[in-house]
């Protein structure tokens, strides 16, 4: 333990002797799975320190958001939230600590609103550096300054090596095998705040998935920001980590996110259907349909290598659920580019997507665009790919109305279940027998079918 671990700690228990209770904090997570993950290992430094966690951000006094940037809405809706927090603050709980790190908080001129606007925040950090939230903390404690850090500090293995003992799901974990993008999307903010792209050694990122299935994990997700180009500059790639985690004892599942098209590789396709603990889905994010787009959106592939892509999945892995991300109101979508976003949902049949509306992110090219689309295109053609989307995703599910599918168990509540099969269907069943536990994997016969999600009996 660091010297300001160890005097962190020290104030800790100081707290504890004099208010007679342990200091309690609470994490609040916006965005990605990578963020999730973020939390988890925060969450575990945390405990380390002596903190225990609170029930919620009332009762708290280290409240930290880990926030997301993707879209302007996402910050909005964090800002809203802190300033419920503020009045917290100084209508009860004067003492308590508040921290905004994440995304972003990454970006400069949030760091400087925060500044100059919301003294009431004590601590601001980035991406980079997050693993440095012990002295952060230890700082606002024994100076009452606002601690405001956003350096870029690429070297993570002390948050990649602290333990994780709480997880929503005790069966299933995430696990970063690498940071950062490379690859600087026209519309795309995360490489400026997420830093280029740094690959974890493989023997770590093993060692962290034997340990998982030693404490009972079944189900792990590996996480990137482009996962295909994991190893670039070392002696191995995503393939050949995929081969290696499916050997590993104790493993029932394994998924990973997010892929980018462009970095698909043949190797990659037959890795996945050689594995047979790695799951029938992939999230290949298509972004638009349009050829023109993607160009302007500088993703290096075309309409049709987006199809010969998906075309070969779904050869080579029968059954295999493909869900992506679409964007509707680029600026210079016309009506052609759009139509052939619809082209392609038509042809993929995609099993789900994440589906928004363009949102300016200061900073990345595109801003700089002025041929912007009118935000009521925008949302006509928001409700246009929804109303194509949708029946798709309805009648995949319906096709699945009798059969028997494996699925493993993530909740349970008096004689209700909802679980996930191999392909990550959503499905929700009752059983009037012994209730099953989280991890378990049993046959649920599906009776019916909505477009998010099925339902059914135990078999």
């Amino acid at each position: 333990m660091t010297d300001y671990h160890s005097r962190l700690a020290a104030h800790n228990d100081y707290i504890t002797e004099t208010a007679g209770k342990r200091p309690a904090f609470f994490i609040r997570t916006y965005g990605c799975q990578m963020n999730s993950r973020d939390s988890e290992k925060l969450m575990g430094m945390l405990l380390q320190l002596g903190y225990i966690q609170a029930e919620s951000q009332e009762t708290a006094d280290l409240v930290l958001y880990n926030t997301c940037c993707v879209r302007e809405s996402a910050e909005n809706k964090i800002f809203g939230h802190l300033s419920r927090l503020k009045n917290i603050k100084e209508t009860q709980r004067s003492d308590m600590i508040i921290a905004v790190g994440g995304c972003m908080s990454q970006q400069s001129e949030i760091a400087d609103n925060i500044r100059t606007r919301h003294s009431y925040i004590n601590i601001v950090f980035g991406t980079a550096n997050r693993h440095r939230l012990p002295q952060f903390i230890l700082t606002t404690m024994e100076t009452g300054n606002q601690v405001i850090d956003i350096k870029e500090d690429e070297d993570l293995p002390e948050l990649d090596s602290v333990p994780v003992t709480t997880r929503d799901y005790p069966h299933k974990a995430g696990v970063n095998i690498m940071y950062g993008c490379d690859n600087f999307c026209s519309f795309c903010i995360v490489p400026y705040v997420r830093g280029r792209e740094r690959s974890r050694p493989e023997t770590d990122i093993l060692q962290e998935i034997e340990a998982l299935a030693a404490d009972g994990v079944k189900e792990i997700m590996l996480l990137g920001q482009n996962v295909n180009s994991y190893g670039k500059g070392m002696r191995t790639d995503f393939p050949t980590l995929l081969r290696q985690s499916n050997e590993v004892s104790g493993l029932e599942r394994i998924r990973f996110m997010t892929s980018h098209p462009k970095d698909f590789s043949d190797e990659l396709i037959f890795a996945m259907g050689e594995c047979d603990k790695v799951c029938k889905s992939v999230h290949l994010p298509l972004q638009s349909g349009s050829t023109k787009v993607l160009t302007d959106m500088n993703r290096y592939y075309t309409q049709a290598e987006y199809l010969e892509l998906t075309r070969r999945l779904q050869e080579a892995i029968p059954g295999i659920a493909i869900t992506t991300d679409i964007i509707v109101g680029y600026p210079g979508e016309t009506d052609e580019d759009f139509e052939a976003t619809l082209d392609v949902v038509r042809q993929v049949r995609f099993a789900s997507a994440f589906t928004f509306i363009y949102s300016k992110r200061s900073g990345t090219p595109a801003a700089k665009r002025t041929d912007t689309i009118p935000r009521q295109v925008a949302n006509q053609r928001f409700e246009q790919l929804t109303a194509t989307l949708y029946p798709i995703m309805d009648e995949i599910n319906q096709c699945k109305i009798g059969k028997a599918l494996p699925v493993m168990v993530e909740e349970t509540r008096d004689t209700t279940c909802k679980g996930r099969t191999n392909d990550n269907t959503l499905v929700h069943f009752t059983t009037e027998t012994t209730m099953p536990q989280p991890g378990e994997i049993i046959p649920v016969i599906v009776t019916t079918a909505k477009t998010f999600y099925v339902s059914g009996v135990l078999a």
